[in-house]
């Protein structure tokens, strides 16, 4: 059986030596063995178990959920989960595209785009049938009839808002303030402050809308698209304001 050194892996993957004997020291990636001089050995089963790794890291799963999905199994429903939440995201971005090759377009060209046009890639209708089914009719009704008083002078400061939080949040997250922190709370007040310009949730109802943008890879490629990992921040954050604040 072929076998490679630490530091031919290192060579190989782009991953260094000191993160490779970190991953050995916590049991993520234990070496097949060593060498009479002491270095760490290989073998092609370590190589895979490290090129999984490194693709669940990229997707932003944090080294324990990684631990533990390799561990116990459920590694094909994680990857379909995150192959999800790429997809979405792709289709996002590539909508996003369209609306900036539009703009593009009608500058260079003097136009004036149509009211349409202007929101090009930002269409969210296509989740309403969904919604309609989840949470029926009447809620529907209610939470459309909400946004449409806004007027669209409203629903700008609402999305100006919107992203000035989640923007702030994934500071945090960054800064690595704990969730249950004043500053996080803070935020997550103005988060479902909000969420309640179209339905006021209770504790529990609160707390499964956050579980739902980890759950739903939509709603997770829109969050990590901001910061990686900042869907699970949101929703453990959530669960703190619904626990202290709403029950």
């Amino acid at each position: 059986m072929h076998v490679w050194t630490i530091g031919e892996v290192a060579r190989l993957s782009g991953v260094s030596t000191r993160t490779l004997r970190h991953y050995d020291a916590i049991g993520l990636l234990e070496a097949a063995g060593v060498d009479g001089g002491g270095r760490r050995l290989y073998g092609r089963a370590e190589l895979e178990r490290l090129q999984e790794v490194l693709l669940l890291r990229e997707l932003g799963v944090d080294l324990a959920t990684i631990a533990e999905v390799l561990t116990n199994g459920g590694r094909l429903e994680h990857l379909r989960a995150h192959l999800a939440r790429l997809e979405a995201e792709r289709d996002r971005f590539d909508r996003l595209a369209d609306a900036v090759r539009h703009t593009i377009a009608s500058l260079e060209e003097g136009e004036e785009m149509s009211a349409k046009d202007l929101y090009r890639g930002f269409d969210n209708s296509q989740y309403e049938a969904e919604a309609r089914e989840r949470w029926g009719d009447a809620a529907v009704e209610h939470s459309n009839a909400r946004w449409s008083a806004l007027g669209k002078d409203g629903q700008a400061r609402y999305w100006a808002e919107n992203q000035a939080t989640t923007s702030a949040l994934a500071e945090a997250m960054r800064e690595n303030v704990p969730v249950d922190d004043a500053r996080t709370q803070g935020l997550i007040a103005e988060h479902y402050r909000q969420v309640c310009v179209f339905w006021t949730p209770d504790a529990a109802a609160y707390a499964a809308l956050g579980s739902m943008y980890v759950e739903d890879a939509r709603f997770t490629a829109t969050y990590d698209a901001v910061a990686p990992g900042l869907a699970a921040y949101l929703r453990d954050s959530m669960a703190v304001f619904a626990r202290e604040r709403l029950a």
